[in-house]
């Protein structure tokens, strides 16, 4: 494949992946409530490793990959315990 047609259809995702990466921000610091700040990081990380994927695509460099593995294990864990442990916002 050609080197710069594969570097156009990378760099798509990556700019998809930036505009995601502001909007997910943004959702985490003006949550109304701490649910919507949870599902909002839980969006950041799944796209973290989405744009970690692309890098790997993008470098072949297959390096990050184990990082990916910690990240979603991390991430998991947060989920579950903040879906164990939280309490209403109003009390």
């Amino acid at each position: 494949m050609n080197p710069e047609l594969y570097t156009t259809f990378l760099l798509i995702p990556a700019a998809f992946f930036a505009v995601s990466f502001v909007i997910m921000t943004w959702r985490i610091v003006v949550g109304p409530n701490s649910m919507d700040r949870m599902l909002g990081l839980d969006g950041f990380v799944a796209m973290l490793q989405c744009a970690l994927a692309t890098y790997i695509c993008w470098t072949l460099d297959t390096t990050v990959a184990n990082a990916m593995l910690v990240i979603a294990m991390l991430a998991f864990i947060a989920s579950v315990s903040v879906a164990r442990f939280r309490k209403r916002d109003g009390s």
